[in-house]
């Protein structure tokens, strides 16, 4: 049983949500998304409330149900409030900078990574050892931030890399001498 699939999604009075067959539109004060959901989940719309029931019982019904509950809360909070990910850099010399819509990353190679920010996300360094994404869609924004991460992956000996704020990098001992 869907314990998430089963609750109720209150839309705020700044957003409004339109559905269209499966393509439900979301616009907020941030913004507009819009997503194509499965036909196998049908949603109600009734006194600022939307709810979620399955057309059966079949296993890819029960599969979506939580899950297309889920991605419509997202949607709402991202028009409300965004998202942001968090990012550090770890290690001796590496530093980050915006030049205008370019990320260049300076993490041990013998040349700066340079990045191209994505439509509709927002970057921010802070200082030259952190970096903020930022955007109204959850996935784009998680995506992008894994990008930037996986350019130079916290490695568990001395922990250098880029890693999440909230991450945990365990680490290792390393070799020992005789």
């Amino acid at each position: 049983m869907s314990r998430i699939g089963y609750k109720v999604v209150k839309v705020p009075e700044k957003v409004t949500v339109t559905t269209n067959g499966n393509d439900v539109t979301v616009k907020g004060p941030k913004g507009e998304l819009t997503r194509t959901f499965s036909p196998l989940i049908e949603m109600t719309q009734k006194d600022g409330e939307i709810s979620f029931e399955r057309k059966d019982s079949g296993k890819k019904s029960r599969e979506l149900h939580g899950t297309t509950r889920a991605n419509l809360a997202n949607m709402i909070e991202g028009v409300t409030t965004g998202f942001v990910k968090k990012l550090q850099l770890v290690g001796v010399g590496y530093r980050a900078q915006l030049q205008g819509k370019k990320l260049i990353l300076n993490v041990g190679y013998s040349n700066p990574v340079e990045l191209e920010t994505p439509e509709g996300l927002a970057l921010e360094v802070p200082s030259n050892t952190e970096i903020n994404v930022s955007g109204i869609s959850k996935q784009e924004v998680g995506q992008f931030a894994a990008e930037i991460r996986s350019i130079r992956s916290p490695e568990p000996y001395k922990g250098k890399g880029i890693r999440y704020v909230d991450e945990y990098v365990r680490r290792k001992e390393g070799k020992t001498g005789k």
